[in-house]
This record gives structure tokens, sequence and C-alpha cells, in this order.
């Protein structure tokens, strides 16, 4: 007869039957088992040679770990969760689209937690949550962010969680971006191409955001030597609709602007119908432009000059501090990325300029 062996073949493949267990991929790797764990758990105090030869051995025996096993060997449950309450679904995909590449890559579950941001509950859900699945961690999303009770007593729980776009006072753990400067800039564009009556439609008040752009929108006007009318700030909710029923007022006006920046995406759409409804052409009469550059932006015609804020890199990067913080207490921050103007067919000249 001839012989056989226990787990694999002299080739060094897969083991031939059964699951792969992680002594198979110690005795490949030829390291103990607590180095093979910290590798699979990306602790710290490896080489990085010996983590490349542990990674090797995992993806040549397409080892996949048990989720009970590692959270008994980490006392982790490995699982966090991504906390929302946003108006834009478009936002939001893209946000978490990025969160489950970081965890997927770093072999974590992500739960999903709708919530509603006025519940005089939220906090008390919330702790809920915390205690009743053992969440390694959370990731806040405007304008949960911002709450400063839910922060206190995410702080009394010592519960690690990031935020993505926290206002300044808020900031601890999470990502970025320069919304102030690139309203300021998104402006310069606005008053290069002869615009002097640029209306504004600000977004939800308990959203950072809506701050941010509207103090972008001001210092603009200030930059370009224009004074604010209060007629041409016009609230609205982050949401197609909202951004429609603004244009209206704003184009009912006696002297309707000629270019309206809306504080998002979504909006700028709803600015765009309302403009066309009326018979008028954008940008020829009126030039439109939002923030944030999620797909609406390319669907819309004529396609909208926006500002591009990386959001699925945002929502990737702040699960990545967020995991680093679980990891190493402490280590976790704040990452700022870059913006960058997307100058497309929806602002032009202003007319008679």
């Amino acid at each position: 007869m001839g012989s056989s062996k226990r787990h694999g073949d002299e080739g060094g493949g897969r083991p031939k039957a059964g699951r792969v267990r992680i002594e198979d991929v110690v005795e490949r790797a030829g390291v103990s088992m607590k180095t093979v764990s910290r590798v699979l758990n990306n602790e710290p105090n490896v080489s990085e040679r010996t983590r490349q030869r542990v990674e090797a051995a995992v993806k040549s025996l397409r080892y996949r770990p048990l989720p009970s096993a590692r959270v008994l060997a980490g006392r982790r449950s490995y699982l966090v969760a991504l906390l929302f309450d946003n108006p834009s679904a478009n936002y939001l995909m893209e946000i978490e689209m990025g969160v489950l590449d970081a965890c997927q890559s770093q072999h974590y579950n992500l739960m999903l937690v709708p919530l509603t941001y006025l519940d005089k509950r939220l906090v008390a859900k919330v702790e809920a949550l915390v205690l009743q699945t053992q969440l390694d961690g959370l990731l806040l999303t405007p304008p949960l962010t911002d709450d400063a009770a839910l922060l206190g007593r995410l702080a009394a729980l010592e519960v690690p969680w990031s935020s993505v776009s926290a206002m300044e006072p808020h900031r601890r753990v999470g990502v970025v971006v320069d919304e102030f400067g690139a309203v300021c800039a998104l402006m310069e564009h606005l008053v290069a191409l002869g615009h002097r009556r640029i209306a504004h439609i600000s977004g939800h008040p308990a959203h950072g955001a809506t701050g941010w752009r509207l103090q972008g929108y001001r210092e603009g006007l200030r930059r370009a030597g224009l004074e604010e009318d209060p007629a041409l700030v016009v609230a609205g909710e982050f949401t197609h609709e909202s951004g429609y029923v603004a244009a209206n007022r704003l184009l009912d006006l006696d002297r309707p602007p000629t270019a309206i920046f809306a504080a998002n995406d979504d909006m700028a759409a709803g600015v765009i119908c309302a403009v066309s409804e009326r018979g008028l052409s954008v940008p020829g009469d009126v030039s439109v432009c939002g923030f944030d550059d999620i797909p609406i932006a390319h669907q819309v015609y004529p396609a909208l000059t926006t500002v591009r804020q990386p959001t699925r890199d945002m929502g990737r990067l702040a699960a990545l501090e967020l995991l680093r913080e679980i990891r190493e207490p402490g280590r976790g921050g704040i990452v700022e990325v870059p913006y960058a103007l997307q100058l497309r067919r929806s602002t032009g000249p202003a007319a008679g300029s």
C-alpha cells in the first residue's frame, strides 16, 4: 500500500479532506500558534517577513478562521457597527462600501444600525446595542458624530468609536475633509464666471457639514467683495425634494439668483429639476453646483459641477482608524483627506456678463 500524508500532499497544496485548521497554517508557515494568531488578528510585534510567511500559508491553504475561535482567543467580538441617520442614500452607500472594504481586509464583521437622530431614546438605544452585542467599536456618521450626549455616554462605556466628518470639538478618531476651504474654492469659480447674485441652499441644521458649507459660502462672498443677501440663503434638508422646494423659492424672487450652490448633490439635482420645469436653462439662465460628487452628479443633465470628497475612502479610512484604536488604544487618530473641484457643464458664465 502506498503511504499517505496526514494533512496535505508532497507538493504543499491544500489538505485533501476536511476543513483547514489553524494547525495546518502553523505547520505550513513553520511558526508558533501564537504567531499565527497575532497575524490573523492584525496585532503588532510581528516582523514583516514572518507576517508575509503566515499570510502566504493562509492564502495557499484558503484558511478561514472560525469567528467563535477568534472571539475566545482575543476576547473580542470582531464586530463593529455603523450607526446612521442620513437622508442621502447615495452618500450613505458610499460610506458603507468603504467601511465594508476595511472590515473585510481585517476579518471583521459589520452591523448596520439605522437610527433617528431626534429620537429621545437615542442614547439609551445605542447603549443597549453596545451591551447586548458586545461590539468592539462603533462608526458614527453625521449628524450622530456631533451628538454630545451620545459621545459622552460612549466615553463612559469605554467603547471605541470613529467618526466621519465630526466637528472640531468632537474629533477623536476618524476622517475629515476641509469642507470650508472646498466651498471657498467653489465660490471663487462662480465669481470668476461673472456671478454676483449667488444663492445657497443649506443642509440640515444638525449636520456639521451644514455649518462648514454655509461659512464657506459667506467667506467666498466676502473675498469677492460681495454682501450677503439673506433672501438668497434658504434652508434645505439634504434631500432632492428639499432642493426642489428651495429652488422654487429662490426663483420666485423679484431678483432671482444667477447661480445656486446647494449644500449637497441630491439638493442640487432638485434645483436642476425646478429650473428646467420653468423652461429655463442650466447653465444659460442659472448655474447650479453641489457638494459630494455622488453618482447622481453624473446622472443629471447637465452633469453637475461639485466638490468631490472621496466618500468611499472616507468610510474605509474611518473604519481602519477604528480598528487600529481597538487593537492599540490611543493609536487611532484623525485623517484628513483631500477634496477636488469637479467642474462640469452645470456652471457657466452669468447671463449678460
